[in-house]
Order: structure tokens, then C-alpha cells, then sequence
């Protein structure tokens, strides 16, 4: 093959993508069946509807992401059904300035509330100690 051929096999304009494999070569999820399971659970929208994974994906597309806590807002900029490295996936959408500033705002935010975890007010006692040394080996 030449260099040109995986070119054309990388970044296709016109021709639309599954969903579910745009989003892993976009690197928003580790494997396409994780994606597809993200999609049928209803995290995704395509141009504000539910849509199924294999929905093709065309550009300037609008996607709405759910993955955990982080909410992503973006316009696809290219279509790709290979997964490259990360410099090259984030190439592939344009998130929205609105979208961005809420996941900092959501991130400062959860760093200042210390994420959610209720530190205790006091070291355990002498007794605490022991249930919870044997909760964590697994003596009940």
C-alpha cells in the first residue's frame, strides 16, 4: 500500500462513519463495544434525537456525550473509522466554548468540594481500627 491510500483510509470527508466506531477512533471510549454500549444506554444524541450505533456520522454533525460525570458538546470536524493517536483524534471535533467551560467549572468545582469523598472528622478508634482491618481482609 502507499501513503496515500492510508490517508484516504484515516480522514473521510464526504462519506459517513458508524457512530459507534467514530467515537473510538475519536478516543472518547477505550473499545467500539463500550461506545455501542454508551449509545443503546442513551448517553449519546445525535442533532439533539437518540440514535442507534450504527447511525452513520457525517460532518458537522452535533453530539451531545455523556461519560460519567463529564458532559461533552460537540460538532464533528471529520470522520474516521481508524483509531490513530490522540493528537490526531482530537482533530476529529470541536467542542463548543460553552461545553468546555462547564467541565472546568464542574472540575474546579469538584476539586474544591474534595470530590465527593467524606473525609472522616477523627482517626478511627482502637475498635473502628479492627472492623475495618478486617472488613478489608475479608473477615467480615
Amino acid at each position: 500500500m502507499t501513503g496515500s491510500c492510508t490517508e484516504a483510509a484515516h480522514a473521510r470527508v464526504d462519506s459517513g462513519v458508524r457512530l459507534d466506531v467514530w467515537l473510538w477512533a475519536a478516543r472518547f471510549y477505550k473499545t467500539r463495544s463500550l461506545a455501542k454500549q454508551a449509545i443503546e444506554g442513551g448517553k449519546i444524541e445525535v442533532n439533539d434525537a437518540a440514535t442507534k450505533p450504527a447511525r452513520l456520522v457525517h460532518v458537522d454533525d452535533r453530539l451531545r456525550i455523556t461519560r460519567g460525570i463529564e458532559r461533552f458538546a460537540i460538532r464533528v470536524v471529520a470522520t474516521s473509522a481508524t483509531r490513530g493517536p490522540a493528537s490526531i483524534a482530537q482533530t476529529l471535533y470541536e467542542e463548543s466554548a460553552e461545553s468546555a467551560a462547564a467541565r472546568e467549572g464542574e472540575r474546579e468545582m469538584r476539586r474544591l468540594t474534595g470530590a465527593g469523598f467524606d473525609h472522616p472528622h477523627k482517626r478511627p478508634d482502637k475498635h473502628s481500627r479492627r472492623l475495618l482491618r478486617g472488613f478489608k481482609e475479608g473477615g467480615g
